[in-house]
C-alpha cells in the first residue's frame, strides 16, 4: 500500500511537470490512466512553443538524470514515438549542474580506498563536465611504483558516478514498471510493443551506465579490435584507479568531428576524415559486431592525423552473427531492387509473423524503397531508409528489434556529421569497398564453402564420440539379449584398408574445397 501510495505521488509529479511544459500530448496518446492526466493538466494547463519532442526534452531534463537518460533511451525508439519526436530527443542536452568537489573526492577514496593525494599528483576540483549519471574532473596519476625519480604522471580524465544516482534510479524505475504493466493490461494495441520488455531493456542499459567498469570494460574491448589501426583510439584505462563508480581514464585531445572551420584550419581533408569514419563505423558494425552507442558528436574527435579518437562508452551495441547476416542479405536484395527476396530474408530472419502475406509485405518493401532509387545520392539518409523499413513492424506485427533501432539512430548521427561537413558526400559510399569485400567475404562462394568446410570438420569432430555412443548402445542390446556382430562394429570404426574412414572424409572435403576456391577465383 505504501509503495503504491508512493508511485501515485511521483506519478501527479511527473504528470505536473509534463503539464508545465506542455508535453502531455506522447502520455495523453497512449491514453494511460485519463483520470490523472486530467487532474494533472487542469490546474497546469498552458500553451508552450516548440514541437511536441522538443517540449518533453525540457521537462525530462527538468525531471532530473533518470529521465534524461530515459529520453535518450526513447530516441532509438522511433517505432514507439514516430521519427519527429525521436530525432528531437536525440539532442536532448545531457549536461546538468555539477555536484561538489567534495562529494566526488569522498566517492573516489571511498571506492578505491585511497586518499586522492596517494593518487594523484593534482585533482582539479573543478569538473571539465557535467552529465546526468556522472561528472569529469582533470587530474595528474602519480607514478607508478618504482618509477625513476622525476617521472612525470601521467595526465588522466576522472569519471565519478553521481551521488544518489541509484537511489534516484531504484525509484523512477518502479514507476516506469507500474505504467508498462498498465499498458499491457488496458492497451491491447501497445502489447506487441512489449512495455515490460521496453523498460526492462532500459533498466540493462542505463544499469550498465551506472558500472563505470562495465564502461571500461566496453572501451578495452574496443581498442582490442583495432589494435594495430591507428584510424580509431580509445582512452587507455588505468584499472588501478578504476572501479564500480569510478572511472580514470587516458586525457585525449583533438578536435569535434562536426567542427568543420577547425578542422580545415588544423590542414585536415574532410573527405579523408569521413571516409576514416565510416569505415570505422562499418568495421564495428559488420566485422566485429559491438559497436559505440553514442556516437554523437561530443563523444567524437579528430588528433591532427585526421583520425578518430572516442570517448564515453555507456552505450555499446551488439549483433550477433546471424543479425549481421540478416543485414547483407537486406542490403543485396534491396541493391537488387528484388523485394520478393528481401521479404522473404525477413521471414527466415524470424521477422514476419507466420499468417502475414508475403506478396503484400513485398509489395509494402517496394513503396518505402523504391522513391529513393531516382534521387541524386547526397540526397538519400540510408538511415531514414531502414527507420521505414523498420516501422512496417506495426503494420505487419513484427516484433520489435531493439538492436537495429540502436543501429539506425547511430547512423542518423553519422549522416548528420557527414552533412554539416560536406553536404555533396553520402557517408555510406565511403565505405562501399569494404562492404563489398565484407558481403564476399561473408555470403559470396568462398564463404557458402567455407561455412561448408565447416560444418563438415564439425560432424567429424563429432564422429569418434557417436562410434562410442554407438558401441555403448551395442553393449546395452547385448546385455538385454540381442546380438550385434562384433564385425558391424569393427566396420563402424575402421574400414578395410587399416586406416580410419573419417581421415579420408576429411582429405575429401579438402579436395572439394580446393577445387570451389579455384572454381570461385
Amino acid at each position: 500500500m505504501i509503495h503504491s501510495f508512493r508511485i501515485l505521488l511521483r506519478l501527479i509529479a511527473i504528470g505536473r511537470t509534463l503539464a508545465r511544459h506542455d508535453a502531455l500530448a506522447v502520455v495523453e496518446e497512449l491514453r494511460l490512466a485519463p483520470g490523472l492526466m486530467w487532474l494533472v493538466r487542469w490546474p497546469a494547463r498552458r500553451q508552450v512553443e516548440g514541437r511536441p519532442g522538443q517540449k518533453l526534452a525540457r521537462a525530462l531534463i527538468e525531471l532530473g538524470p533518470v529521465f534524461i537518460k530515459l529520453g535518450q533511451f526513447l530516441s532509438t525508439r522511433a517505432d514507439l514515438l514516430g521519427e519527429a519526436m525521436a530525432e528531437d530527443l536525440a539532442r536532448l542536452q545531457d549536461r546538468l549542474p555539477p555536484f561538489a568537489a567534495i562529494e566526488a573526492r569522498a566517492t573516489i577514496e571511498a571506492e578505491l580506498d585511497q586518499t586522492i593525494e596517494a593518487l594523484f599528483a593534482s585533482f582539479d576540483e573543478a569538473p571539465i563536465s557535467a552529465a546526468s549519471i556522472s561528472q569529469v574532473h582533470f587530474a595528474v596519476a602519480k607514478p607508478e611504483d618504482g618509477a625513476p625519480l622525476g617521472t612525470a604522471g601521467r595526465e588522466v580524465a576522472v569519471k565519478v558516478l553521481r551521488p544518489g544516482i541509484e537511489r534516484a534510479f531504484e525509484r523512477d524505475l518502479a514507476v516506469f514498471y507500474w505504467l508498462a504493466q498498465l499498458a499491457e493490461r488496458t492497451q491491447p494495441r501497445l502489447r506487441r510493443f512489449k512495455p515490460v520488455a521496453v523498460v526492462r531493456e532500459f533498466e540493462e542499459i542505463a544499469g550498465i551506465e551506472m558500472d563505470l567498469s562495465m564502461e571500461a570494460a566496453a572501451a578495452s574491448e574496443l581498442a582490442d579490435n583495432f589494435a594495430g589501426d591507428s584510424s580509431y583510439s580509445t582512452p587507455v584505462i588505468d584499472w588501478r584507479r578504476t572501479s564500480r563508480r569510478v572511472l580514470t581514464m587516458g586525457r585525449i585531445a583533438g578536435i569535434r568531428i562536426d567542427d568543420r572551420e577547425a578542422l580545415l584550419a588544423a590542414g585536415l581533408d574532410l573527405t579523408e576524415v569521413l571516409t576514416n569514419a565510416a569505415e570505422i563505423f562499418f568495421n564495428q558494425v559488420f566485422r566485429d559486431g559491438f559497436f559505440h552507442g553514442d556516437q554523437h558528436p561530443g563523444n567524437m574527435f579528430v588528433d591532427p592525423h585526421g583520425n578518430i579518437v572516442a570517448v564515453d562508452f555507456g552505450i555499446m551495441g551488439r549483433l550477433d552473427q546471424q543479425t549481421r547476416t540478416f543485414l547483407a542479405d537486406m542490403l543485396l536484395a534491396q541493391l537488387a531492387r528484388d523485394y520478393r527476396r528481401l521479404a522473404e530474408v525477413h521471414v527466415e530472419a524470424g521477422y514476419l509473423p507466420p499468417g502475414e502475406s508475403l506478396e503484400v509485405f513485398a509489395q509494402a518493401l517496394r513503396a518505402v524503397s523504391e522513391p529513393i532509387f531516382d534521387r541524386p545520392l547526397e540526397e538519400i539518409s540510408f538511415a531514414r531508409l531502414l527507420a521505414r523499413l523498420l516501422r512496417l513492424s506495426e503494420a505487419f506485427n513484427m516484433p520489435v528489434q531493439p538492436q537495429l533501432l540502436l543501429l539506425q539512430k547511430n547512423m542518423m548521427m553519422a549522416e548528420g556529421v557527414s552533412r554539416s561537413l560536406d553536404s555533396t558526400l553520402n557517408t555510406w559510399t565511403l565505405a562501399q569497398p569494404l562492404i563489398e569485400d565484407w558481403m564476399r567475404a561473408t555470403r559470396g562462394p568462398e564463404a557458402r564453402i567455407r561455412r561448408a568446410a565447416e560444418d563438415l570438420t564439425g560432424a567429424l569432430e563429432r564422429l569418434p564420440g557417436l562410434v562410442g555412443k554407438v558401441e555403448a548402445a551395442a553393449e546395452t542390446l547385448n546385455a538385454q539379449g540381442l546380438r550385434v556382430h562384433p564385425d558391424s562394429l569393427e566396420a563402424l570404426k575402421q574400414p578395410a584398408n587399416g586406416q580410419s574412414w573419417h581421415i579420408h572424409a576429411l582429405w575429401l572435403a579438402v579436395a572439394v574445397l580446393g577445387l570451389g576456391l579455384f572454381v570461385a577465383m
